[in-house]
């Protein structure tokens, strides 16, 4: 495994090697002792599979609120997505900054997203799956989501937008109107 940084703080990739033979491959996507330097004393508490049917739906970005915030490690186990992180964290460099990567199985990558970062994503192609690993379970009260085209954001998504769930629209809203968010 090879931790690579992003212009963001604590948001890294994750790029896998893998072995092939005869047979097919073999990749080992999860080592705690490999991802020792990002995981700290955080544990892995939840896995969650999201399948998404058609290209160019948008997920997110979602995030908990503290004292249930967590790291969130997202693999793209089939199909293909770009993927987006948000620094919230007030103070930091990046606040308010956004970076995005192409997950796939063929690239073999994943991607940290830590606490005080919103998550979100666009699927690339028909049926895509992700695997979320999470450092804290969920919590509906602690919830949140910001809107996916918030104009201060201002994310570049790849393809125009064709499904987003009544969840995400009703749940969401404008950075500028978040509690504790101070511009």
């Amino acid at each position: 495994m090879k931790l690579i940084s992003t212009p963001i703080n604590s948001v890294m990739l994750i790029e896998n090697s893998s072995f092939s033979d005869n047979r097919g491959v073999f990749s080992r996507i999860f080592c705690d002792r490999e991802l020792e330097s990002i995981l700290q004393s955080r544990q892995i508490a939840q896995i969650n599979l999201s399948e998404t049917l058609k290209k160019g739906s948008i997920r997110g970005l979602h995030f908990q609120y503290p004292p249930h915030a967590e790291m969130k490690i997202i693999r793209c186990i089939k199909g293909a997505v770009f993927d987006v992180a948000v620094d919230l964290r007030q103070g930091s460099k990046t606040f308010l900054h956004w970076h995005a990567e192409i997950l796939s199985p063929e690239k073999n990558n994943a991607m940290v997203i830590p606490e005080g970062c919103a998550h979100g994503f666009q699927t690339l192609e028909e049926h895509s799956e992700l695997l979320y690993l999470h450092t804290a379970h969920y919590e509906p009260k602690s919830e949140a989501s910001i809107q996916f085209d918030d104009s201060l954001l201002a994310i570049n998504w790849p393809l125009g937008h064709t499904n987003i769930s009544e969840k995400d629209k009703k749940h969401s809203m404008n950075i500028k109107d978040f509690p504790g968010i101070e511009l």
